[in-house]
């Protein structure tokens, strides 16, 4: 796997000590909620194998999910609802799961990467990084547990939603899904502004 670097200049680097990285998971599925982490590392521990959750097995991120909590400085997670997402928009909502992320930390960090290339209002400096959860630590860390968090929860709300297969596609409109959603319907946990589910609701 590519080595991870902060994209820092060494000099920037040494005059930062807590640095969180945050990114989010559920962007694209047709259901349930938008989940965003943050995560502070310490810089000279890295954490072999971390990188972009989307790189890596499931099984991959189970093993990383609690080395990640046991070893960054602080973590936190935040989320947008449902009914955000279509009240917001999928954006806005994900920005603010993102806000709710860092304002969780127990540990103000000094600055802050966020994966992508905006980014919300956020408590301290902050900078936008395109493929961050390839290049930087704290992004990738924070791709892992919010894509572990999410997945978990869409295995659990399988039982209480039976029928749509969440806990193989995890909400994703996969064949599978639409096919279930053309059959069942859309639950209270579809996502009624994305346009598959939208044109079911006509």
């Amino acid at each position: 796997m590519p080595k991870i670097t902060l994209p820092f200049s060494l000099e920037e680097e040494s005059k930062i000590s807590l640095i969180a990285g945050v990114d989010e998971a559920g962007r694209g599925p047709l259901a349930g909620d938008v989940i965003a982490a943050a995560v502070i590392l310490e810089h000279s521990a890295p954490l072999e194998g971390l990188t972009d959750s989307k790189k890596l097995s499931p099984r991959q991120r189970e093993k990383l999910f609690p080395l990640i909590q046991e070893k960054a400085i602080a973590y936190a997670i935040g989320r947008a609802s449902v009914e955000e997402i279509d009240t917001l928009n999928i954006l806005h909502a994900s920005l603010l799961a993102m806000q709710r992320a860092v304002a969780g930390l127990n540990i103000p960090p000094e600055f802050i990467y966020v994966d992508g290339n905006r980014y919300p209002e956020l408590p301290c400096p902050a900078r936008a990084v395109v493929k961050g959860d390839s290049r930087v630590a704290s992004i990738a860390a924070a791709s892992v547990l919010a894509k572990v968090i999410r997945d978990q929860e869409m295995v659990a709300l399988d039982a209480e939603f039976p029928g749509y297969g969440l806990a193989q596609h995890k909400g994703y409109p996969t064949q599978a899904h639409m096919e279930a959603l053309e059959t069942l319907g859309p639950s209270r946990l579809h996502r009624k502004s994305f346009g598959p589910v939208a044109e079911l609701l006509k």
